[in-house]
């Protein structure tokens, strides 16, 4: 392939995930192209049907491609990581009939929910000829994943939920560092230049604080300081901490983890925070927790759940449920694996092509990977008012 030629996913069916590959000899010009073509297509014969039955059997295969690939879903479990589970499935499926058919064999296995049973199917894929695997949705075997060495590892694209990523293992999904940086970003766009940042005590906040500190300075803005605080007291300590060490910041951000930020936004206001010249960032993780009035005022980078970009129409056609942000998360990590296959071959699958600078753009919006397994989004930047996300801008990033 010529330097310099650009690169496109395979367009069989209506929608390819856009691919900006950098390879020596297969350059993709122009950062991210944008190869998203809405037209719609008629169900594949037999496919329509919610998530809500389980699948016929514990493993399945589709395509016939020569590049071997391994999905690892909880299929038949119970509740709503079944449910989950099983629309990111019928994802794969449209994903496969898009694009990947002819270029991926793409082997699923069902991981039951179960952590343990997750690790070992992904240890099977890894040492037995998978060029990609994607998932686990476990958090727990995501993170036991991260933890084995091998140079000749395939890459993990993991669907765990609040998984930091690892050397080879990529956090596919949101997670907290990347919304703080991208909200603390969208409020240094605008003009603010001196931020502090309160973040739950955790095996997380090292990466929360790394990543904020980074996107401000893009933005010409700092970090004035990070003050770590326990649930326990609430946060209170960590509030008058921060009012001795800094005067008047433009703006304070809340990393909250698992815990609600409710504590720590009552604390601040009982110092007039947010105000006219303090603002407040959340991050994602807000919205695990019912909306308080306290989150009044607050600004927010998030993927919205109800956006899955082009393929929402064909998918809502193909199997007669909407999607959402799980059906993107799994429909971009296989058209993604067709695409680089098609693109360099299956042998393709390198450090260098995964974390390109210059990312790969899907339903889910432009996103990329880093050397240390996590990733960087480009997503929605929200105030909250009387309850409800508006929205402020269509995209920022902390990147």
């Amino acid at each position: 392939m010529e330097a310099g030629r650009q690169v496109h996913c395979p367009r069989t069916w209506a929608i390819a995930l856009a691919l900006a590959v950098t390879l020596s000899g297969c350059q993709s010009k122009g950062g991210v192209s944008e190869v998203l073509d809405p037209a719609a297509i008629a169900a594949p014969a037999g496919q329509n049907g919610g998530a809500g039955a389980g699948p016929a059997q514990a493993t399945q295969s589709l395509g016939t491609g020569s590049t071997k690939i391994t999905m690892l879903l909880p299929l038949s479990a119970p509740g709503t990581a079944g449910e989950n589970g099983r629309k990111m499935f019928d994802a794969a499926k449209l994903a496969m009939t898009d694009i990947g058919n002819g270029l991926l064999t793409l082997t699923v296995e069902d991981t039951k929910g179960d952590s343990v049973q997750a690790s070992k199917l992904a240890v099977s894929a890894i040492t037995t000829g998978s060029k990609v695997v994607i998932g686990p949705t476990e958090l727990p075997a995501a993170q036991h994943i991260a933890t084995l060495s091998g140079s000749t590892r395939p890459p993990v694209l993991a669907l765990a939920d609040n998984f930091a990523g690892g050397a080879g293992v990529y956090a596919v999904l949101l997670s907290e560092a990347d919304s703080a940086a991208a909200g603390a970003a969208g409020l240094a766009a605008k003009g603010k230049k001196k931020f502090v940042l309160l973040v739950a005590e955790g095996s997380n906040a090292s990466a929360v604080e790394k990543r904020v500190a980074n996107s401000l300075s893009i933005y010409g803005a700092t970090l004035a300081v990070t003050v770590p605080y326990s649930a326990g007291d609430g946060g209170a300590k960590a509030v008058d901490e921060m009012g001795s060490l800094v005067d008047t910041p433009d703006a304070v951000i809340v990393a909250s983890g698992d815990g609600s930020p409710s504590p720590i936004l009552a604390a601040l206001k009982s110092k007039g925070i947010p105000g006219k010249a303090i603002s407040v960032v959340g991050t994602s993780r807000w919205l695990e927790h019912p909306m308080d009035p306290l989150f009044e005022g607050a600004y927010i980078a998030t993927l919205d759940s109800r956006e899955t970009g082009p393929i929402a129409d064909r998918f809502r056609t193909t199997y007669n449920y909407p999607a959402d942000v799980n059906v993107a998360y799994a429909y971009d990590m296989v058209a993604l694996t067709a695409g680089i296959a098609s693109a360099v071959g299956p042998d393709g699958f390198s450090k260098k092509v995964l974390e390109n600078p210059s990312g790969f753009r899907g339903s889910t919006g432009l996103f990329r990977f880093r050397a240390d397994g996590s990733s960087e989004r480009s997503m929605p930047f929200y105030q909250i008012q009387k309850g409800a996300l508006k929205l402020v801008a269509k995209s920022t990033s902390g990147f």
